[in-house]
């Protein structure tokens, strides 16, 4: 009988902490939600997380506003989240770089330790663009012009330990080319000097350059995806094309910080499940090149684990190390 008070005690903590859960999730949110896109504005990441975003917006009954913080290829603003309070008022758009990031540089955060999943959105590929005054046609043409020319051809990335970066040097380990990379802040700036042809390609998202491959100011050679894209479905992918293996794709997820209460957690995920579900959602992404990817929060995680020893792989042989 002694420890009948123990065992109510018990009892009446798990209760407590149930009707806790229980109002967290009903009330929350109840002032606006941020969340960080750690990328100069006009990226993949950018116009992705702002599409989730005015989506978010109507399901939560709250303003979900995008936050853009560039620097040090996505690190800046990745690590400014991680030291937010978690509350599930501070959130962060990754991607594919943030699994490039661990795979090159000693960050300020632990990269598996310093955030929550909250889901996987989406995927595109990264599609290989030239501007349309480069006298090449194709990914053949444009591997012997840069043969010819080593070291000379100028790519456009958004910075070191991008998607951009580490897609183009998976391109010159597997064709053997010497390519000069330029790094800006972020995808948007890299993209503006393509299409203004101050530098001679990219390897960006299809997302980002399809409006510009439309309008005829860019020229696509392939896509790096392992089927055609959709949206473009006259451009064969890099591996068809002549580097058979190659595949890159970028992809789109929305963590919080380490702690962020459960219930907060599931009402996002929840709420985030039901936008990925839409037709609408489905149609526009596929119109812009890419698509809906849903998982659960263990499959993200595996899945970026997956993605950051890949990318490890890549970097290691690129001899690309930021201590």
């Amino acid at each position: 009988m002694t420890r009948l008070p123990a065992v109510l005690s018990a009892a009446v903590v798990l209760l407590c902490a149930c009707l806790a859960g229980n109002a967290t999730a009903q009330t929350y949110p109840t002032r606006p939600v941020k969340v960080v896109v750690p990328f100069a504005p006009g990226g993949s990441n950018d116009i992705f997380g702002r599409v989730i975003a005015a989506q978010l917006t109507d399901k939560l009954g709250q303003t979900v506003f995008i936050d853009n913080r560039p620097g040090a290829g996505g690190t800046v603003g990745t690590d400014a989240v991680a030291k937010s309070p978690a509350d599930g008022y501070t959130l962060l758009l990754i991607s594919a770089a943030y699994s490039m990031n661990a795979a090159i540089a000693k960050l300020p955060y632990d990269p598996i330790n310093a955030f929550t999943p909250i889901a996987m959105l989406g995927t595109g590929p990264a599609v290989l663009t030239v501007p349309s005054s480069l006298p090449v046609h194709s990914v053949k043409e444009l591997i012997d012009l840069a043969k010819s020319k080593p070291g000379q051809l100028n790519v456009g990335s958004a910075g070191i330990g991008s998607f951009q970066h580490l897609t183009t040097e998976l391109f010159k380990q597997m064709t053997q080319t010497d390519m000069q990379l330029i790094q800006y802040r972020g995808g948007g700036p890299a993209l503006t000097d393509l299409v203004a042809a101050r530098v001679d390609l990219s390897f960006g998202s299809l997302i980002q350059t399809l409006p510009f491959i439309k309008s005829g100011h860019l020229r696509a050679l392939g896509v790096g995806g392992s089927k055609r894209n959709a949206a473009i479905p006259d451009i064969p992918t890099i591996a068809e094309a002549g580097v058979p293996g190659y595949e890159a794709n970028n992809w789109w997820g929305m963590v919080a910080p380490a702690g962020t209460p459960a219930p907060v957690i599931e009402r996002l995920n929840r709420e985030l499940a039901t936008i990925l579900r839409s037709r609408e959602l489905n149609e526009k992404f596929a119109t812009e090149g890419a698509e809906v990817l849903q998982m659960s929060t263990d499959q993200f995680r595996d899945f970026m684990n997956a993605e950051t020893a890949k990318w490890v792989r890549v970097a290691k042989e690129a001899n690309i190390r930021l201590d």
